[in-house]
């Protein structure tokens, strides 16, 4: 386990209860700066993957992409990592049903977030100073979520090369035939493929990403990487 991986655990095992002395001492070791908030491991592994092909090490840059399992879970790591927390900067990629979770939790008059008066700016406006020069929480929303995206950044035919190149063309193919995806695009039925099996999404978030041309990149996610 990575030390990044470790202070992942520990501020998962604050959110459900326990305590906190652990995700402090090891977000001071790490010297964490900014934690990227995602509603699940297949988000972190795509966010990691487009990091990792850009050159960039995010644990030795002090960023932490953090699973939590559900994004109605927003407001309480908000509240643990924010301003009246750990005071770490926050952001966060999320669905476009998920929205209203991450506004109330990471946009401005968020739980602990910092909220200037003067400036009033919607959830995914650029951050500014407030009047105490802190800076505002941002986030960035996939439409629909993020396995759309990437679906629609590479196209139908590619991803299914991908999926013929990871040995599940045959699952994909009798998936196809059940009666529920009949009258289903091509997409939509992909995209419900992804998530029909345990750790499929979070493969293939990873494997998308890296089928991606360097113009190609979703801009939710091309937008958070250049954000952090």
């Amino acid at each position: 386990m990575t030390e990044m991986a470790a202070f992942r655990e520990a501020v998962t095992a604050w959110a459900a209860g326990g305590p906190g002395d652990l995700a402090r001492e090891r977000a001071a070791g790490l010297a964490v700066r900014t934690v990227v908030l995602v509603e699940g491991p297949s988000d972190l592994a795509a966010v990691e993957a487009l990091a990792e092909r850009r050159g960039r090490d995010l644990e030795a840059e002090g960023v932490c992409v953090l699973a939590m399992n559900g994004a109605m879970s927003v407001g309480r790591f908000a509240r643990l990592l924010g301003p009246g927390g750990l005071g770490l900067r926050l952001t966060g990629l999320c669905d476009e049903a998920e929205r209203g979770y991450y506004a109330r939790a990471l946009g401005p008059g968020g739980p602990e977030s910092p909220e200037s008066p003067e400036s009033p700016e919607s959830p995914e406006s650029p951050e500014s100073p407030d009047v105490n020069g802190a800076r505002r929480q941002r986030f960035f929303v996939c439409s629909a979520d993020l396995e759309d995206e990437l679906i629609r950044a590479l196209g139908v035919s590619r991803v299914e090369e991908l999926v013929r190149a990871e040995g599940d063309l045959r699952a994909l193919r009798t998936f196809v035939r059940q009666p529920a995806q009949h009258g289903r695009s091509p997409h939509r039925q992909l995209r419900r493929f992804l998530g029909t099996k345990k750790g499929r999404k979070i493969r293939y978030g990873r494997v998308l990403v890296e089928a991606l041309t360097p113009d190609r990149v979703p801009a939710p996610l091309d937008d958070l990487l250049a954000d952090l």
